[in-house]
Order: C-alpha cells, then sequence, then structure tokens
C-alpha cells in the first residue's frame, strides 16, 4: 500500500520497519512493562520512491538520525499508547521528507548600494563624529 508524503512523493508501506521498545524514563509500573516506545526506520539511500535531489537533502536533515548505511531511524515516545507513538514518528518522518522536497531558494545575488544609502551612510558617520567630537576638552584659544 503506498503512503502519500507529498503530492508528487509516496511512500511503500513495506519501506518503513517499525520496532516497539520500552520508553525511558519515569513512568511507574506500566512504563516497566509495557512496550509502548516505536522506532521507526526508513532506507533512504535505497528507497526507490524518492528522487535523487530529496534523497540527498533528507540525509542531510536527518544528521545524527542517519546511519552510516543511510537508514533513517527516527524513535517516538512521547505519548502513553504505542498506536500514538506510531503515528507520532510516522509524522516526523512525513514532515521530514516535505522540507526535503522543498528546492532550496536560489542563492542570493550580490548589488552595489544605491548611491542615497551610501550618501546616508557618510552623514551618520559626520554626526556620530560631531557627537564625539563635542565630549572632547574644549579649546582654548
Amino acid at each position: 500500500m503506498m503512503i502519500p508524503v507529498t503530492p508528487r512523493i509516496s511512500l511503500e508501506e513495506s519501506e518503513l520497519q517499525e520496532e516497539f521498545l520500552r520508553s525511558s524514563g519515569a513512568g511507574g509500573q506500566n512504563i516497566q512493562k509495557v512496550e509502548t516506545a516505536v522506532q521507526l526506520r526508513f532506507d533512504v539511500a535505497r528507497s526507490p520512491n524518492l528522487p535523487e535531489p530529496v534523497r540527498e537533502r533528507l540525509l542531510r536533515l536527518g544528521g545524527r538520525r542517519v546511519t552510516k548505511e543511510g537508514v533513517l531511524v527516527i524513535t517516538a515516545q512521547r505519548h502513553r499508547t504505542q498506536e500514538r507513538n506510531r503515528e507520532d514518528a510516522r509524522e516526523r518522518l512525513f514532515a521530514l521528507i516535505r522540507e526535503a522536497a522543498t528546492p532550496p531558494p536560489p542563492p542570493r545575488r550580490p548589488t552595489r548600494p544605491t548611491l542615497g544609502s551610501k550618501v546616508r551612510r557618510l552623514e551618520g558617520k559626520t554626526k556620530r563624529g560631531d557627537v564625539k567630537r563635542l565630549r572632547g576638552k574644549p579649546v582654548t584659544d
């Protein structure tokens, strides 16, 4: 079954591997015996449904969550139920893919300062210099 992420990108259900483990931290008896945390694994490097530029940006965006083999690992343990943690992990993965799917903005073309901005800058420097000059000791004749 295909999962739509963006209008152009859909993922195969089989590409996502989920593993359930016990959440860390405080929580009493429930947290010590119930495996509610979800570890979602997505093989970015070998996914046939990702275009190459999106794949490269996703590997960069993943940062420390990406293994050397190119597998993105997302761990979700915010919620008390396994189902809500599954949804949270998937939504975080899809948000990362959506962010990687947006192309970077074009680089800024450097422009020269206008004549008006140069004049304003020089006038400001002159005024500041006058203020500093007035702070000095009075000139005695």
